[in-house]
């Protein structure tokens, strides 16, 4: 294989060229290329609404990439200097409009030449980018920021460095959490590909990659919502009941769950694991590996008898009681309750989840209220606090919601039919 060759650039060259260009298309080019990694593509095609100036990155299709304070300024003075009808942000110095690609190619060049840089390419200042990143950070955040897998990493950029590779461990001190929001994300954009239906499997049945290319059709009973392995059987979520259901109607001849496109054969272990690899990097979840993902979904398999059993201990629990209970975010205890609730282990009443037996669900309060009015004649907050299962403060909504209708009333601390509204 012929090597992959990038000529780099002197600092103090480049320093000197955009202090030379600082107010051009050259500049705006060089800039781009060299401090940001953008692609000649890329470069042509940057509209200023891709440009966060807030957050201080530019955001392109498959990546967003941090950009430093100085770009940032220089950015944004170069937008100052602009008609505001002006989408993109390199143009032409003439006649301000966007460039071709052969033309930005040869604003750099002509640029570089003058400062002696003649052996340095545009794409040599992307290339520097990369490898000053690699030189500064994780393999995991180099390749979320300018879109290189691990592999082409190593065999284009690895003989740069001193170690001589890219170094592909995931530096932590403690376990990854799970950003359910991210990974929800990222499903519903993989869809059945065979990194999405990777991570269903792990993530939600908690299986191993050996056994998700092993895996055949014949060990799936979509029926029943279950899978048949050699030492177990496991449950299949909604989600990843969905994804295979969805996978089989498009593949409904293949032998094995995840085959290649190519051998018609299964998945390659090593293979499947950097398509889903990948697919966590370019969603932000660089530090996640499969085995998070397995260990997350124990831990939720665990936790919801956990929760089960502080809700019959103390007949009603919150978020923040499952926070502590179970030692996650607030948004993985959000979704492990919405969850529970879903399959009818739990109700939510307000910001408390109770068992159902316990309680009167939402939908039946206002029934239960007005029958026992009728039959009662009057009850305060508390009787009807007791009546549904419920905390007296949570009854205040749908109290409101009946006295807003004109069903019932309220004498002092009492509440009323409203007999002239049934006489209407």
């Amino acid at each position: 294989m012929q090597d992959y060759v990038v000529n780099r650039p002197d600092e103090g060259a480049m320093n000197r060229i955009l202090a030379a260009h600082a107010e051009d298309a050259a500049g705006a080019i060089l800039r781009l290329a060299w401090q940001a990694g953008l692609l000649r593509e890329e470069i042509q095609g940057l509209t200023w609404e891709r440009v966060d100036f807030l957050d201080r990155k530019i955001v392109l299709a498959d990546r967003s990439v941090p950009i430093s304070d100085e770009l940032a300024e220089w950015l944004q003075r170069l937008r100052d200097s602009r008609d505001r009808r002006q989408e993109h942000v390199v143009l032409s110095d003439r006649d301000r409009k966007p460039l071709t690609p052969q033309s930005i190619s040869r604003l750099a060049r002509t640029a570089l030449d003058r400062e002696g840089q003649t052996a340095v390419r545009l794409i040599d200042l992307r290339n520097d980018f990369v490898l000053r990143q690699l030189e500064t950070h994780d393999w995991q955040y180099v390749s979320r920021i300018t879109g290189v897998e691990a592999a082409g990493l190593n065999v284009h950029f690895g003989r740069h460095l001193e170690e001589k590779r890219v170094s592909t461990r995931i530096r932590r001190e403690a376990p990854a959490r799970i950003d359910e929001f991210a990974l929800w994300k990222l499903l519903r954009a993989e869809g059945t590909s065979p990194a999405g239906v990777a991570l269903w499997l792990t993530w939600q049945a908690g299986l191993q990659l050996e056994e998700i290319v092993a895996l055949r059709w014949n060990q799936v009973e979509l029926d029943r919502g279950l899978l048949r392995l050699e030492d177990r059987r496991v449950p299949l979520t909604g989600g990843v009941l969905g994804a295979l259901e969805t996978l089989r109607g498009l593949e409904p001849d293949t032998e094995w769950v995840l085959t290649s496109p190519r051998s018609r054969q299964p998945y390659d272990r090593t293979r499947l694991s950097k398509l889903v690899r990948a697919a966590l990097i370019r969603a932000g979840l660089d530090d996640v590996t499969l085995r998070d993902l397995r260990m997350d979904c124990g831990l939720r398999s665990g936790g919801e008898g956990r929760i089960l059993e502080l809700v019959r201990k103390r007949r009603a629990v919150t978020r923040n009681d499952v926070c502590a209970l179970l030692e996650v975010s607030r948004t993985t205890a959000y979704n492990r309750l919405r969850q529970m609730v879903k399959r009818g282990r739990l109700t939510q009443v307000g910001n408390r989840y109770y068992l159902p037996e316990a309680v009167v669900p939402p939908e039946k309060q206002a029934d239960v209220i007005l029958d026992y009015l009728e039959r009662e004649g009057f009850a305060y907050r508390q009787d009807i606090a007791r009546l549904l299962g419920i905390e007296p403060g949570q009854c205040r909504p749908v109290l409101q919601k009946l006295l807003a209708s004109g069903r019932i009333c309220q004498e002092r601390q009492r509440y009323l039919l409203n007999k002239s509204a049934g006489e209407a």
